[in-house]
């Protein structure tokens, strides 16, 4: 799929017929986002424009130089953007190049993060003159959608806050697991916090990016730090609940041990009464007399309730 957004008059002007792309003057072009396209519409963007989108194992790549390269008069950024799934958060590699005061996009998959940022700028056309503003905007709505995702992630963990005071120490296999995709999810955040971090900080020290944006990103700046610290703090909350389920399963096995440990010493001596008593020597007194069963079972009693007695006044039970 693509679109076209270009300057017209005074309005914001879309196209998604690749046949009327030459009909839009260049200078009037803002932001050209391919999304899933087909080779041809990917093929005539970049010999029309002269750019070279980055491949799939370009955009991710780790290191600051894949990043983020930024020539004479282009500047190429590769990031990945959060997507959220039924299964979790996954992430989607996307391709940005500045050249000109247009921003080239290239995606695959239906971004949140573009949808949003497209509402926003058709709520306000006549602000939105380059595509160093369109990529600000991607930036602030990609920020703000972590913010919110943060705040999901700390509501989930209160929530099993709730459950582990409401269960009375009983620990369900699936509250852990919960917190393992919880845990999944917010280092897949901090990832995606931190890729944006560079972003900004490269496109800071950019001699191309215009000026009168610096102190939009150095905002940008100051609040990805604080969603780190919250992410953190997340971490951290994830931790304690996972040690405190962790603690409880490991009390209940211990009462559980305790059970069979107490049981087995409280059959000790009736066995031994009994292992005595069952030994088919000839001299043996008590075989003949005549209460000796009943006294044998007596003893057995006895020596078990006694021993149950006597670790419940020990407190061991």
């Amino acid at each position: 799929m693509l679109r076209i957004y270009y300057k017209k008059n005074t309005r914001l002007a879309k196209e998604t017929d690749i046949d009327l792309l030459r009909e839009i003057p260049i200078e009037s072009l803002i932001w050209v986002d391919l999304q899933n396209p087909t080779i041809e519409e990917k093929v005539t963007i970049e010999t029309y424009f002269d750019i070279k989108y980055s491949s799939e194992e370009e955009t991710q790549e780790i290191e600051s130089s894949s990043r983020f390269s930024e020539l004479d008069n282009e500047i190429i950024i590769n990031s990945s953007f959060l997507s959220v799934r039924q299964h979790g958060f996954e992430y989607c590699p996307v391709s940005m190049i500045l050249e000109k005061g247009i921003l080239f996009t290239y995606r695959d998959d239906d971004i949140k993060t573009f949808s949003e940022s497209v509402k926003k700028i058709k709520s306000n056309p006549t602000s939105y003159t380059n595509g160093y503003q369109i990529l600000c905007t991607l930036l602030e709505i990609c920020i703000d959608q972590d913010a919110d995702l943060i705040e999901n992630i700390a509501k989930e963990i209160s929530e099993l806050n709730k459950i582990l005071k409401a269960t009375n120490e009983k620990v369900d296999e699936q509250d852990l697991l919960k917190i393992s995709s919880l845990q999944n999810d917010n280092m897949l955040l901090r990832e995606n916090i931190i890729d944006k971090q560079r972003m900004v900080s490269a496109l800071l020290k950019s001699n191309s990016f215009p000026y009168d944006k610096i102190d939009l990103l150095r905002i940008m700046i100051k609040d990805i730090s604080s969603l780190l610290e919250h992410n953190k703090f997340a971490f951290e909350r994830l931790e304690f609940l996972q040690d405190t389920f962790m603690g409880l399963i490991n009390i209940e096995q211990n009462r559980i041990i305790k059970i069979f440990t107490v049981a087995t010493v409280a059959f000790m001596p009736p066995t031994l009464i009994a292992s005595i008593y069952g030994m088919n020597f000839t001299n043996m007194p008590e075989l003949n007399w005549k209460y000796g069963y009943g006294t044998a079972i007596l003893l057995m009693l006895i020596s078990s309730f006694g021993t149950i007695i006597y670790f419940k006044k020990k407190k061991w039970l």
